[in-house]
């Protein structure tokens, strides 16, 4: 099997988001005889670190199957070292040419740390707290660049939007042998929102991948 590159697997993902958003996924990969066949070994795709909630259903939105995507959640898509670890194993171990963070519209995670930059905050349960301390500083950032006042005057698709620039950025600069395989060209780096309505899964960020890939026309933005 010759590995894709970074950029050909971004364009499989885009390629299964649209065949889920236009209703004709094909749902490969989810018979016995890929059960069997993956019984002994694993080459996924693409790795998908995601949060957690229940609307992102990575092998569904991106019309993979079994053995396709190698995923680690967790609420709000906040790093930490398990997630690193995990994301290491998936680039070294297994060999994945791509990393997707996937964000989503309506984040809870996202809603609760902008409610956290109001001074009267009521007080999350500690561990809630720490999960979401991270994407704080975005809420602060787009509340300072809006010139608001208070939680109200945030937006939370822009809080998401930098939540997730800041978490491709933390993750390159956490992780030595991430950043090596993206310099080594073996590895490219996608920040997308997930929009719960249209369904389709939208860059925000590219690292390491081809610029003239075929991306979806409402794209926020890349690098």
């Amino acid at each position: 099997m010759t590995p894709l590159t970074p950029t050909a697997a971004w364009q499989e993902m885009l390629d299964g988001n649209r065949r889920f958003v236009t209703g004709e996924p094909r749902h490969p990969n989810q018979d016995v005889e890929r059960r069997n066949d993956l019984a002994h070994q694993q080459h996924p795709v693409a790795t998908l670190f995601g949060c957690s909630d229940s609307r992102l259903a990575a092998e569904i939105i991106f019309d993979k199957g079994l053995g396709d995507l190698f995923v680690v959640r967790n609420a709000g898509q906040v790093i930490g070292e398990s997630i690193v670890g995990s994301l290491e194993y998936a680039v070294e171990i297994l060999k994945v040419p791509l990393i997707v963070v996937l964000a989503h519209d309506e984040c809870g995670a996202v809603a609760a740390a902008i409610e956290g930059t109001a001074i009267d905050a009521a007080p999350l349960p500690p561990h809630i707290w720490k999960l979401i301390a991270p994407i704080i500083p975005s809420a602060r950032k787009v509340l300072a660049s809006e010139g608001g006042t208070s939680p109200a005057d945030i937006d939370a698709e822009l809080v998401g939007a930098e939540h997730l620039r800041n978490t491709v950025a933390n993750l390159l600069q956490s992780s030595e042998l991430i950043s090596e395989a993206v310099a080594e060209g073996r590895l490219g780096i996608v920040g997308a929102n997930y929009r719960l309505a249209e369904g389709t899964a939208v860059p925000v960020i590219t690292v390491g991948i081809d610029s003239g890939i075929d991306v979806p026309t409402t794209q926020e933005g890349s690098k």
